[in-house]
C-alpha cells in the first residue's frame, strides 16, 4: 500500500491529474480450502487513488489503505464482469479500465531439495509488456531471511515509450520514495521529483534564448527580401469556394 500510494503520487505528478487508477493481480485464494488446490485463480483488481496536491503522504496513505482494503474485499468479482457492468468505451489500443499495471511480489522464496539434484530459479527476460506501463516491485531478503530492501523493474509499450523516457520515470520514482520517507508530512504536490541537473536544464538551459540579431524591422527585412528575389513567389494559398 505504501508503494501503491507512492506510485499514485508519481503518476499524478507526471500526468497532471488527481484521479489515478492502476491494475494489480491478486491470487484469488482467499479461502483456505483453495490452498492445496491446483489451478489458476488469479484475478485483476482496479486500485483507485484520489491524489490531492495539498495532501500529505500520511493522509494519502490512509486513504489508499482504505480504498485498497475495499478492493481486496471484492476480489472474487471477476474482472470481466466489472468491465461488462461499467461498459467503458472500448478500444483495441488500450486496456478498458487502466493503462498502468502494478505488481507487488511479496511471495516467500521457496526451495526444492531432491537427492542428487541441484535446483535454482532462472530469471526470464521480459520482452512483452501487458500494459502501457507495468511497475513490478518485490521484497528482497538476505541469506538469514531478514528483509534487505526492495527491487523492481518497469515494462513498457515500445510504441508509446522508449528506454530513456522510462528510465527517467524510474529515477523520479526512487527520488520520490526517498523524499516521502524523509518527510511523510509534506504536501505531495511540493515534493521534488526531478534531479537538480534536470531542473537546471528546464529552468535555465531551455530558456537561454539570448541571440544576437542585426538591428532591423519586419518591414525592412521584407523590403530586403523583395529586392533580393523580386520574381520569387510571395504567397501561395488554396482558393476557397
Amino acid at each position: 500500500m505504501v508503494v501503491h500510494a507512492a506510485l499514485a503520487v508519481l503518476l499524478s505528478r507526471l500526468s497532471g491529474t488527481d484521479d489515478i487508477a492502476v491494475g494489480t493481480p491478486i491470487a484469488g485464494r482467499g479461502e483456505s480450502a483453495l490452498d492445496d488446490l491446483v489451478g489458476m485463480f488469479v484475478n485483476t483488481l482496479v486500485l483507485r487513488a484520489d491524489v490531492r496536491a495539498d495532501s500529505s503522504f500520511t493522509d494519502l496513505l490512509a486513504a489508499v489503505r482504505e480504498s485498497d482494503l475495499q478492493a481486496f474485499a471484492h476480489a472474487d468479482v471477476p474482472f470481466e464482469r466489472l468491465v461488462e457492468v461499467l461498459d467503458p468505451p472500448r478500444s483495441t489500443a488500450r486496456h478498458p479500465l487502466f493503462q498502468v499495471g502494478f505488481s507487488f511480489q511479496n511471495v516467500t522464496p521457496t526451495s526444492i531439495e531432491l537427492p542428487g539434484l541441484s535446483i535454482a530459479p532462472v530469471e526470464l527476460e521480459h520482452r512483452t509488456s501487458q500494459f502501457d506501463l507495468h511497475w513490478i516491485v518485490q521484497d528482497e531478503y538476505d541469506e538469514t531471511g531478514a528483509a534487505a530492501g526492495m527491487s523492481g523493474f518497469v515494462t513498457y509499450a515500445s510504441a508509446l515509450f522508449d528506454e530513456a523516457g522510462v528510465t527517467v520515470f524510474a529515477d523520479r520514482f526512487v527520488r520520490l520514495l526517498e523524499a516521502l520517507v524523509a518527510n511523510p508530512a509534506a504536501a505531495v504536490g511540493d515534493l521534488q521529483i526531478i534531479a537538480d541537473t534536470e531542473r537546471r536544464r528546464i529552468i535555465h538551459d531551455f530558456n537561454d534564448s539570448d541571440h544576437k540579431a542585426a538591428p532591423a524591422t519586419l518591414v525592412s527585412l521584407f523590403d530586403a527580401q523583395v529586392a533580393a528575389t523580386p520574381d520569387a513567389l510571395a504567397l501561395d494559398a488554396p482558393a476557397r469556394g
